[in-house]
C-alpha cells in the first residue's frame, strides 16, 4: 500500500472548456475539462459523458497553427484527436500541468530510416562513380559521329565564350594563313593517312593560357599561350600527337558523358544544376581534361609511336613539361591540364625512355614554318 503525503494547501480542482475533435469526425464538440490527480490525466467530457482520458505526460502542443490565439493539443502518438483551447486560463493550466507539452514527437524506426538513408547515399555514390562511368565508356563508342560532332562543336563555342575576359565576344579563332598552313604541315607529317574515319579538326584560340585539349567529334584545340611557350615545333608536335591519342581513344566523349551524367544526377537531388550550370561545369571539365592515369599513359604511348614514326624525338614533350614545371611550379600559375595530371615524373621518364639516341630524327617544320606557326594569331 502506498501513502501519498501532500505538503501545503490542496490546489483547487481544475475545470476548463475546449472544442474536442474525436479524430473520426470533423465536427467540433464542446467539451468540459478536468484533471484526474490520481491518474495525472486530463479528462475530456462531452454532454457530461467522458469521451477521452489523456495522460498529462503524453499531451503535446500542435505547432504552426493558423491562429496564434488558439492552442491545439494532441496526444504524442497513436491518435488523431485534437483539443482546442481558447481561454487564456485554460491554456496556462495546460502549459503548467502538461510538462512535456512542447516535446518533439518521437521518431519511429530510427534505425530503419538510417539504413534507408545510408542505402540512398550509397546508391548515389555507386551511380556517379560506377554506373555512369560504365555507361559513358560504352556509349562513347556507340554515339553516332554526328552526335559527337554536335556535342564537340557546342562545347567548343561554350569554351570560347567562357575564356573571354570581357564577356562580350567569344575568344577569337586564329586564322593567319601562313600559321594555319604550318599547323597543317605538322599534322600531315605526324599523320600521313587519315587519323579517324571522320577526319580531324584542329583549331588555335587566341588566348594566353598554356593549354591544349581534345573535344568530342575529333576536335583538337591549341591555345596561343602553348605555342608561344614552346621552344620548338617538336614540343608542339608532341602535344599534338598526345591530344590525338585522346581522340582515337574516345576519351573526350567519355569525360563529357560522365560529367553530364554526374551533374544530371546531382541536379535531380540538389536542384539548380540545370541548363547553364551543366554547360559551365562541362566546359570547365573539358578545358582541364582531367583524364585518368591510364588514359594519360595510353595517350602518351600513342604519341611516342607517332613521333618516332615521323622521325621526331618523343622526349620533346618531356623537355616541354620539365621546363614548364620548373618555370611555373605545381600551382595554378600554369594550366592544370599539364601539371595536375597524375604521375608527371613517370610521364617524363616514359618519354625519355621511348627516345632512342641513334634515331633518324629530323625537324618537323622548317625555321620559316615554325616562325609562321608562332605568329598564327597575328592578323
Amino acid at each position: 500500500m502506498t501513502t501519498t503525503i501532500r505538503i501545503g494547501a490542496t490546489p483547487d480542482a481544475f475545470t476548463g472548456k475546449g472544442l474536442y475533435f474525436n479524430g473520426e469526425s470533423g465536427i467540433p464538440q464542446r467539451a468540459t475539462l478536468a484533471i484526474d490527480e490520481a491518474e495525472s490525466a486530463l479528462v475530456i467530457k462531452v454532454d457530461e459523458a467522458e469521451r477521452a482520458r489523456w495522460a498529462l505526460s503524453a499531451i503535446r502542443k500542435l505547432k504552426d497553427t493558423s491562429d496564434p490565439d488558439m492552442t491545439v493539443l494532441r496526444l504524442s502518438q497513436g491518435s488523431t484527436a485534437r483539443l482546442v483551447l481558447t481561454a487564456e486560463e485554460d491554456k496556462q493550466i495546460a502549459e503548467v500541468r502538461a510538462t512535456r507539452l512542447n516535446w518533439s514527437p518521437p521518431v519511429d524506426g530510427k534505425g530503419r530510416l538510417a539504413l534507408w538513408g545510408a542505402g540512398a547515399v550509397g546508391a548515389v555514390v555507386a551511380m556517379i562513380f560506377v554506373l555512369i562511368p560504365f555507361l559513358a565508356d560504352n556509349l562513347a563508342g556507340l554515339l553516332p559521329a554526328s552526335g559527337k560532332r554536335a556535342l564537340g562543336e557546342t562545347v567548343f563555342e561554350d569554351i570560347r565564350g567562357a575564356l573571354d575576359r570581357t564577356g562580350l565576344n567569344p575568344t577569337p579563332i586564329c586564322e593567319n594563313p601562313e600559321g594555319i598552313a604550318a599547323l597543317e604541315a605538322m599534322g600531315t607529317r605526324l599523320f600521313p593517312g587519315e587519323v579517324t574515319e571522320d577526319g580531324l579538326d584542329v583549331y588555335v584560340l587566341d588566348h594566353d593560357m598554356v593549354n591544349a585539349f581534345a573535344l568530342p567529334g575529333n576536335i583538337v584545340v591549341f591555345m596561343r599561350g602553348l605555342i608561344e611557350e614552346a621552344e620548338s615545333a617538336e614540343e608542339v608536335a608532341a602535344v599534338y600527337a598526345h591530344e590525338v591519342g585522346h581522340v582515337v581513344a574516345r576519351d573526350p566523349s567519355r569525360i563529357a558523358l560522365r560529367s553530364a551524367g554526374s551533374v544530371g544526377v546531382l541536379g535531380l537531388l540538389l536542384g539548380d544544376f540545370a541548363g547553364g550550370a551543366v554547360v559551365l561545369f562541362l566546359t570547365n571539365r573539358m578545358i582541364q581534361a582531367d583524364y585518368s592515369q591510364e588514359a594519360e599513359a595510353a595517350a602518351d604511348a600513342f604519341s611516342h609511336e607517332v613521333l618516332l614514326a615521323a622521325g621526331i624525338r618523343p622526349d620533346a614533350m618531356a623537355r616541354f613539361f620539365k621546363r614548364l614545371r620548373k618555370e611555373y611550379g605545381d600551382v595554378d600559375g600554369i594550366v592544370q591540364h599539364f601539371l595536375s595530371h597524375p604521375s608527371m615524373a613517370d610521364r617524363i621518364a616514359a618519354a625519355q625512355k621511348a627516345t632512342p639516341e641513334d634515331g633518324n630524327y629530323k625537324p618537323i617544320l622548317t625555321d620559316a614554318e615554325w616562325s609562321n606557326l608562332q605568329s598564327v594569331c597575328e592578323s
